[in-house]
């Protein structure tokens, strides 16, 4: 398994659907990289201002400095005071002698404001008795391109930096026909210069005293140059304050609350991490795309798989914006349905690496029953490409069937690793549920030849009960041959039964077998499962006090929550969103 470190540096991002801004330096304020998705290289597209920009060295892409009455003052040096409003917008404030600085740096989103750019705003406010004549200055240099799908791949053509007209910068590279480039203007007028590889744009401006003054500049990406002009172009005319007032509004309407500040913050802070960055639009052809994440530092990068795409990333997208979560339900089955559960995939649905997996299967059938328990669209299944998945999902799942008990096979465990043997507690659970929704959306003479979902059920306690020190318990996995599996997958696990129907929370056998598996939380997705179990509880309070990878979650963390491995994990960050919000709403766990 790819497991890339966690990083040092306690990175501010943000972001849309178009643009990732991952690596914001919360020493100096300055931008490191970007990232978009791109279609035809099935990759990310990463923008740099240097090769070793995850670990903060080299220069950066952008970053601002300020002159005051003639002398140089960099923001760094005085340090800033960071906050994030709605969760997701980074903004800082520094004193610099009689000046408040409040810096801002956006990706705009929502309804006429969903672009391919970011803003960077500063406020200048002059608590002085004098007026105070300040330059800011946005530098940078474009020192590095690379795609990544999971492992990055540097360009091997000449950076490009170029003094357009109209006062814009253009970021890209030699070679054409080019994956990305960048192009970055001021909001007003600005002296621009050009220099082997290095740029700055420059605006003056006199801040009166007891006043306030602005300076920003917009970042606009595009497939190539006239296309990213154009974006910056749109931008400059609907105006950075325009923008950020619509971002606040779309990002104000994705809030959920449970009542509790602490919780709150863990859940929508982890639902926009999802939103954003466990689904992009292709900066190539505008589609969305279902991918682990789009931060840089997880190692399995912008592949995607079925079950945690629709059982991780959807539902918290779903509490958040049912629309997009239908949209992104159908682009699943247009991009990945063609072969459900057979493996993983490149984000465009091109195999990665097959393997056949039961919840992968299944996962088509559960995301619509749980699109259309919370949003009442039953229309969906009339939807060609939902009601084609569904079908061939029934077909696929028909020749996993054992000949002689109601129970079914799967090759690999929805974490990837090779399942121990044939039959899987958690995966024919799935499968149950799968069977109770096919037989209401498919038509009647394909849902009577499907198997009972409670001859599934009872097959589960008929075959998967085992003696444990003398009390029954449930195996993990079998082989009908008398070979059983104990343990607990971190991914399958057993917690997550009560989910699909298989047993009650409160049943003996259930709550007995849990008890024994061990809590170590190595795994973040373990700890999400076990909100589901007795000890709920005590693991919603380790929650609200884990650190996880500065706020949203690592794949891999230690025995306190902090992120060791595998951090920036957009489609975890939705399982554990949706896990924390459903123990409080739904299984009454107090927080």
């Amino acid at each position: 398994m790819s497991r890339l470190p966690a990083p040092a540096i306690a990175w501010q991002l943000t972001g849309n659907h178009w643009l990732a801004l991952p690596c914001i330096d919360p020493s100096d304020g300055s931008l490191r990289a970007l990232g978009v998705l791109h279609r035809g290289a099935r990759a990310a597209v990463e923008i740099a201002g240097a090769p070793d920009f995850l670990t903060g060295e080299g220069a950066p892409l952008l970053r601002p400095a300020l002159r005051i009455d003639g002398v140089e003052r960099p923001l760094g040096t005085v340090g800033l005071a960071w906050e994030r409003a709605m969760e997701w917008i980074p903004t800082f404030t520094s004193s610099v002698d009689s000046l408040l600085v409040r810096g801002t740096l956006f990706a705009p989103h929502g309804r006429d404001a969903d672009v391919a750019g970011a803003v960077y705003a500063l406020a200048i406010d002059n608590r002085g008795a004098a007026p105070a004549r300040v330059e800011v200055t946005f530098e940078g240099t474009l020192g590095h391109r690379q795609i990544r799908v999971r492992t990055p791949r540097a360009a091997d053509d000449a950076h490009v930096v170029v003094d357009a007209p109209d006062g814009v910068v253009l970021l890209e590279g030699a070679a054409l026909p080019g994956l990305a480039a960048l192009a970055i203007a001021a909001d007003g007028d600005a002296r621009v210069t050009v220099e082997h590889g290095a740029f700055a744009i420059r605006r003056e401006v006199v801040v009166p005293a007891g006043g306030r003054a602005h300076a920003a500049v917009y970042l606009a990406v595009g497939p190539e140059r006239d296309g990213a002009r154009a974006t910056v172009a749109v931008m400059r005319r609907r105006g950075w304050s325009e923008l950020l007032a619509a971002t606040r509004d779309a990002l104000r309407a994705l809030e959920q609350t449970v009542g509790h500040d602490g919780v709150d913050r863990l859940i929508n802070s982890n639902l926009l991490f999802a939103y954003f960055y466990g689904a992009g639009r292709a900066i190539d052809d505008g589609h969305l795309y279902l991918v682990r994440t789009r931060a840089p530092w997880h190692g399995l990068g912008v592949t995607v798989r079925e079950w945690e795409a629709l059982s991780w990333t959807l539902p918290a997208v779903q509490l958040a914006d049912a629309p997009l979560a239908r949209e992104l339900l159908l682009r699943a089955c247009e991009v990945l349905g063609y072969v459900p559960g057979e493996g993983l995939h490149y984000f465009d649905g091109t195999m990665f690496e097959p393997g056949f997996t039961l919840e992968g299967l299944a996962s088509y059938a559960l995301a619509t029953d749980r699109y259309i328990r919370a949003t009442n669209d039953d229309h969906i299944v009339e939807e060609p490409i939902l009601a084609e998945t569904l079908y061939v999902s029934s077909e696929d799942l028909a020749v996993r069937r054992d000949e002689d008990v109601p129970l079914y096979s799967t090759e690999i465990l929805p974490s990837g690793l090779t399942a121990p043997l044939p039959y899987t507690l958690h995966g024919n659970a799935v499968v149950a549920q799968m069977l109770d929704v096919l037989r209401r959306t498919l038509d009647q003479e394909t849902a009577n030849r499907l198997e009972e979902p409670d001859a599934v059920r009872a097959a589960l306690m008929r075959h998967f009960v085992v003696d444990k020190g003398g009390k029954p318990a449930l195996a993990s996995a079998i082989d009908l041959d008398g070979h059983t599996v104990d343990g607990d997958d971190p991914i399958a696990s057993t917690y997550w039964l009560p989910l699909y129907d298989a047993v009650q929370r409160d049943d003996s056998l259930y709550r007995r077998t849990v008890r024994g598996v061990a809590s170590a939380p190595e795994h973040l997705a373990h700890q999400c499962a076990r909100l589901m179990g007795p000890d709920a509880a005590d693991v919603l309070r380790w929650l609200r006090r884990a650190p996880l990878d500065h706020g949203i979650a690592a794949e891999i963390v230690d025995a306190d929550g902090r992120a060791t491995a595998n951090g920036g994990d957009a489609a975890l960050s939705g399982l554990l969103a949706w896990s924390v919000w459903y123990a409080v709403h739904a299984l009454g766990v107090r927080p």
